[in-house]
């Protein structure tokens, strides 16, 4: 009896036994085409992934996307020229959104084509969520020898999985980001001028997409500057996003006598310190959003780091959890998290925050080994990110987070390429092994997506039986809230309550959901309605302190835990 490579024990090593069916040998076929075939195997991967979500109702700001495709399709040249109400009263588009409109244009596009059905547009988001990993599978080559796992570190992350299952912009300026970069580094390293103005055009329709996108330009200006030792042509093509968003500022300032991008701008300034409170806080909230949003470096930071490193990342963890959990601010901000409740909500916390402690480590380990421009190029990538989801922008949410996913999925490729360089005498061990923590990751990633999923679904069924029961009172029945529940009630023929001006008399219905934004609860008792969502893992609900899309209504992005079912509130 002898053992192999593959860990198998086998009896005698004839072309019969190596020939015979096994799931060793269903496993090296495997192997070997995925090997010969890396596109479409990540292509068959990320539909796997994505395909059981495509029937995710709209929730959060997918109806204000929605809304402008729409608007697009009559106006195609006045994106923004309607009236919306989302803050308790009717405002003009411009002025609620945060966001140029590229987005809502892919979005008008691919109806036009496939329907405004949930399927239809979620299935036509899935060509940037493939695009995203496509992107990180080719630029990965570039930077380590295993850059499919990289494409996998990046896909599987709870972050990548919600946010492709939404039609808001953040995914599309993600594909575009990938592919400029990519661009950039292929054209850098050839001396391809083609190339540098491909990346150029990239980077703009990633600034039209989503107004971060905006920091490739010194993200990519620093890398050449590092590589190059010099000012070339390729400053030239960096340009050519400015003149993009200069064009834009005209544009928007011709139609609505306001600059969006300026106004964006002044926008996060204004609400960073309200909704981020005091910068201890915000810095304990950005890192735990950081370790639960790309929880991959979780799962893989036992094949990273020593004991030792592991431990010093918790102990930080804990240092900084110790002081703002002592200066108090949480007890304030989030006064209704109390007892038990709260103590969950620490513990997560600092187990979070160490997550991601280990995720910004990588990028420390990697400049100090690597000391390159390819190194600071992920580095200023990373923490540029967290920097500007910790400080710049009007609130941390999982949304901000994700443009570190493809950096960090590389980071982490890279680390992996580092640690099994001492087993160099047994490489197929290693390979085999980083699976296992892949996996891990993987599966969840798929639960915490689940979870999105479930929660969506429970607001749409709030709507449908909030209508079912008063929906034969058209005319006399109100609600208030945003989100999904805005998007279905309008849909199915309520009226959105203006607190200013509303035509509204004794006798009518007034309903308000409990889990939402800008709701106002009158000082009476009303008919509540139920709709079980997620039973034991949230990623937005208030009241346990889960706030993926917006740190506002919690300081984790998911919560562990009893959750509560998502309710409405009926007024007559």
């Amino acid at each position: 009896m002898v053992f192999d490579s593959s860990a198998n024990f086998v009896k005698k090593r004839d072309p019969d036994a190596l020939t015979s069916p096994s799931r060793g040998t269903l496993w090296n076929k495997t192997r070997d085409w995925v090997a010969a075939h890396p596109n479409w195997a990540l292509v068959l991967v990320v539909f796997a992934a994505l395909g059981p979500f495509l029937a995710k109702p709209f929730n959060m700001d997918d109806p204000l996307f929605i809304w402008t495709a729409r608007q697009i399709h009559a106006h195609p040249w006045n994106p923004y020229g309607f009236d919306v109400n989302w803050y308790g009263s009717p405002w003009p588009m411009w002025n609620v959104t945060q966001n140029p409109p590229l987005a809502s244009y892919y979005l008008a596009l691919a109806a036009g084509v496939l329907g405004w059905s949930e399927i239809a547009l979620h299935g036509a988001f899935l060509l940037p969520a493939l695009a995203v990993i496509l992107g990180t599978y080719r630029l990965a080559r570039h930077f380590c020898e295993q850059p499919i796992l990289a494409a996998l570190a990046t896909l599987f992350t709870p972050v990548f999985l919600i946010s492709s299952n939404t039609v808001m912009c953040d995914v599309l300026m993600l594909a575009f980001w990938m592919w400029a970069v990519l661009w950039w580094v292929e054209g850098m390293e050839r001396a391809a001028f083609g190339r540098l103005v491909g990346a150029g055009l990239f980077m703009a329709l990633a600034a039209l997409t989503k107004y971060y996108g905006a920091c490739l330009i010194p993200l990519l200006a620093v890398y050449s500057v590092m590589s190059q030792r010099r000012i070339g042509r390729w400053a030239v093509c960096l340009l050519i996003p400015l003149l993009a968003l200069c064009a834009w500022e005209w544009a928007s300032h011709t139609l609505y006598q306001h600059d969006l991008f300026w106004k964006a701008v002044d926008y996060a300034g204004r609400k960073s310190g309200f909704f981020a409170g005091e910068r201890a806080l915000a810095f304990m909230t950005a890192l735990t959003f950081t370790g639960g949003c790309l929880a991959a470096a979780l799962f893989m930071a036992p094949w990273l780091w020593s004991t030792r490193v592991l431990l010093a990342l918790a102990g930080g963890a804990v240092a900084l959890a110790v002081a703002v959990f002592c200066e108090g601010t949480i007890f304030h901000k989030f006064y209704w998290l109390k007892g038990w409740l709260c103590l969950s909500t620490e513990a997560q916390m600092v187990f979070w925050a160490a997550c991601g402690a280990s995720a910004l480590a990588l990028v420390v380990a990697d400049v100090r080994n690597q000391r390159d421009a390819r190194a600071w190029l992920l580095a200023l990538w990373a923490i540029g990110t967290f920097v500007f989801t910790a400080i710049f922008n009007w609130t941390i949410n999982g949304r901000s987070i994700l443009p570190m996913a493809p950096a960090v999925g590389i980071l982490l490729a890279r680390r992996w390429q580092q640690r099994t360089r001492a087993n160099e005498n047994n490489p197929a061990i290693g390979r085999r092994r980083i699976w296992i923590p892949l996996a891990a990751s993987a599966l969840f990633a798929l639960l915490v997506a689940r979870s999105d999923y479930l929660f969506a679904a429970a607001v749409r069924q709030n709507a449908l039986q909030t209508d079912e029961l008063y929906g034969h009172l058209k005319e006399k029945l109100w609600f208030e809230g945003h989100w999904g529940f805005q998007y279905y009630m309008t849909e199915l023929g309520g009226h959105a309550l203006d607190m200013q001006q509303s035509d509204h008399h004794p006798g009518d219905y007034l309903a308000l959901p409990l889990n939402n934004s800008n709701v106002h609860f009158p000082d009476v008792r009303g008919e509540q309605l139920y709709s079980y969502g997620p039973g034991f893992l949230t990623v937005m609900n208030m009241f346990i302190g889960a706030g993926f899309y917006s740190s506002a209504h919690g300081p984790l992005p998911f919560v562990f835990g009893q959750v509560p079912p998502d309710s409405v509130v009926v007024y007559h």
